[in-house]
């Protein structure tokens, strides 16, 4: 049984546990909770009303939020000759080829996010299997997998993230950090909204979000209408 701190029990008082919040309510329920003492990262987690077995259900997207995460990304960029030194000067942490792939396979993981430009995508694959399932391998799809390496590492800076439904069909999102203002998590979190629900595959039909909560890290959280 899970043994609840006092500070977790004041955080329950600060919400009604039958109320369905709006966006505006649940944040303001949420900066009102007494704070651990670190600053806790406001996320959203939905679930969805898809078939997990259908390929052609399981929902993703990319979302560049107004006012970032509040994390510092650390960003990885996979690439040879002329662009490593674009890259370096975009403001990447790490720069290299084949190098960098050895690292990985050697159980390196320093790094949020991975760039690669197309002709690295076969070396890379080598170690596709350690970084699929940790949601590092990147795709076309999401323009980590690019010629323009400049225009991708400020995009993933400025606060641009990914999703995409996990095996339970569920889509978990960061909004920022507790200590934004309200305004910059409802901006943040409005647009998190839209992303989730335009990212609706054509083949589901009916009501696409089937529950949508909003919570700190260390937080109780709050249903959404």
């Amino acid at each position: 049984m899970r043994v609840q701190s006092k500070r977790y029990k004041e955080a329950l008082k600060a919400r009604e546990v039958e109320k369905i919040y709006t966006l505006k309510e649940a944040i303001a329920a949420l900066k009102k909770m007494p704070r651990v003492k670190f600053d806790e990262s406001v996320e959203m987690h939905f679930n969805l009303n898809i078939d997990i077995k259908k390929t052609d259900q399981l929902a993703r997207g990319s979302i560049n939020l107004p006012h970032g995460t509040g994390k510092t990304i650390k960003i990885l960029v996979i690439c040879k000759g002329e662009q490593e030194k674009s890259a370096k000067e975009a403001g990447a942490d790490f720069v290299g080829g084949s190098d960098m792939i050895d690292k990985i396979s050697g159980g390196w993981f320093d790094f949020d996010k991975i760039i690669c430009t197309p002709d690295m995508m076969r070396d890379l694959a080598k170690v596709g299997k350690v970084l699929g399932p940790k949601g590092l391998m990147p795709s076309p799809k999401n323009g980590t997998v690019t010629t323009n390496i400049v225009g991708a590492i400020k995009e993933a800076k400025a606060g641009k993230i990914d999703f995409k439904t996990d095996k339970q069909g569920g889509v978990h999102v960061p909004v920022g950090k507790i200590s934004f203002k309200e305004e910059q998590i409802f901006d943040n979190a409005s647009r998190v909204l839209e992303a989730v629900e335009a990212s609706r595959p054509h083949s589901v039909k009916g009501v696409f979000i089937k529950s949508a909560y909003i919570c700190s890290t260390m937080s109780p959280g709050m249903k959404l209408t």
